[in-house]
């Protein structure tokens, strides 16, 4: 995967996703919904061979901070999954 920055301005940042597809961009979106401080975040793919673009609004703070909290929230998720589902 590769990441480009195509916007990044006070309160808004926009990425996109190269070699993603709705599956990270859907986990994204939930996991940043989740944080008060987020206006909107969300994503758009204009053509199904074409790369993602995610956007997010905040109302306070960096947009590029909360995702990287966003992120580390769901790494830690996916460890308690991946424990869950070893002890079956």
């Amino acid at each position: 995967m590769e990441l480009k920055t195509l916007k990044e301005e006070k309160n808004t940042l926009e990425l996109e996703f190269i070699g993603e597809g709705h599956t990270l961009c859907n986990l994204l979106r939930k996991e940043l919904w989740n944080n008060d401080q987020i206006e909107t975040a969300s994503y758009t793919i204009k053509h199904p061979t074409a790369a993602p673009v995610f956007i997010i609004t905040a109302k306070s703070g960096k947009p590029r901070k909360h995702l990287q909290e966003a992120i580390t929230t769901l790494k830690k998720k996916t460890k308690e999954l991946k424990t869950s589902i070893q002890k079956l």
